[in-house]
């Protein structure tokens, strides 16, 4: 079977973005299953696709808001408006209806599609109605857009976002009966898009890297605490908030946290022990310099990566209930934390202790499995469909 993996950016060798380690991972079960995966996308500007040869690339875009200047931004609401499209899906218009058309075309004959999140099928909406289809929710998106018109403090601000949300739910309905199967990222996700009936939809158990992790070593500890992500997204920020304006203040003085990443501008900590130290080159390296890691999830839905990592890392992690998302197996030195006293009772005991590593090889194994068991589940309704067409 050959199947188009529709996406606003195609893998490449460097994947930074939890959004863009999910795809590697759904890709890659894909391929074990069997699977003849063509991608069709964009690129990053400056990067390459990670398998040219089952890769056909619509052109280079940056789709990050807060990379575009305010002319962009303007000028991506304006389109919006008139297309009556979400500003995500927007800035997926730089190639023309034509250009993915003759994308298709060129990668013939196919059995079917893989529609990997909103976005992009958002931007082409129509194209893919003519072959059987899988649909990728990688979050409940419109959901993410009301809690973020919830968190935003401006009134254009909370107008922007309750307007994606009312589009986003519209689309996420149309694209969620049009597939034949949905996957989802978390279980809850499946009830929250109204496909939770038995043999319409499943949720992916989902890994960070080709290969398993290592085995355990000794590490250097240099931090008591680290996090890493992208805090420009606001559901990301929405956790680092709450992080800094509560836990932190709850923290010793010489409890040291090391923060990476891109950053919001107006970012700061009054807490002397907090340093934001920017982009790193090794996110593994980092990571495992602290002594203890903070899962601070507050909002968005579909699964934490950053959790997924941490556990197959081996990793003590503080965690919030959020952060815990689509993981069935919680390792036994991961504490889970909702209020943000217990939370940072744990970080300092956990810290202080420094012996809560283990073995996330096993973590990683389970994993892998239930991803390749999920997958079979929708290849196996899509082979049907496409058996009954022909």
């Amino acid at each position: 079977m050959h199947l188009v993996f529709v996406t606003s950016i195609v893998p490449h060798d460097a994947p930074s973005t939890g959004y863009e380690i999910a795809n590697a991972a759904i890709i890659d079960g894909l391929r074990r299953a069997g699977i003849k995966v063509t991608v069709v996308g964009y690129t990053w500007p400056g990067t390459k696709p990670a398998d040219p040869q089952s890769t056909v690339v619509l052109g280079a875009v940056d789709v990050r808001t807060d990379n575009a200047s305010a002319l962009q931004k303007i000028e991506w609401l304006a389109k919006a408006m008139v297309a009556g499209l979400t500003f995500s899906s927007i800035k997926l218009r730089a190639a023309s209806v034509a250009d993915v058309k003759a994308a298709l075309r060129s990668v013939a004959p196919y059995d079917g599609y893989v529609i990997n999140a909103v976005q992009f099928a958002g931007a082409f909406e129509g194209l893919f109605e003519d072959k059987p289809s899988i649909f990728v929710a990688h979050n409940v998106e419109y959901r993410s857009a009301q809690e973020n018109a919830e968190a935003a403090t401006g009134l254009l601000q909370k107008f922007l976002y309750r307007r994606e949300a009312r589009l986003l739910q519209k689309m996420e309905a149309r694209l969620c009966a049009q597939a034949n199967f949905v996957f989802t990222l978390a279980g809850e996700d499946r009830e929250a898009l109204g496909v939770a009936t038995p043999g319409r939809s499943a949720a992916l158990p989902l890994i960070t890297r080709a290969e398993p992790p290592l085995k355990p070593a000794t590490r250097q500890i240099a931090c008591d605490a680290a996090l890493i992500g992208t805090w420009t997204w606001q559901p990301n920020r929405i956790g680092l908030d709450w992080f800094l304006e509560n836990v932190v203040l709850l923290l010793p003085d010489d409890f040291r946290v090391e923060i990476a990443g891109s950053m919001p501008a107006n970012m700061t900590s009054h807490h002397p022990g907090v340093h934001f130290v920017g982009r790193v080159e090794d996110a593994t390296e980092f990571v495992r310099r602290a002594a203890v890691i903070p899962l601070i999830s507050r909002a968005g839905s579909g699964v934490q990566l950053k959790s997924i990592e941490t556990f197959e890392l081996g990793l003590p992690a503080v965690a919030t209930t959020r952060s815990l998302r689509g993981i069935d197996n919680i390792p036994e030195n991961c504490v889970v934390a909702d209020d943000a006293k217990a939370f940072a009772a744990a970080l300092v005991r956990l810290a202080r202790a420094g012996d809560g590593d283990s073995d996330g090889r096993d973590f990683y194994q389970k994993q892998r499995a239930a991803l390749d068991a999920q997958l079979a589940l929708g290849l196996a309704k899509i082979r049907l469909v496409d058996k009954e067409a022909a």
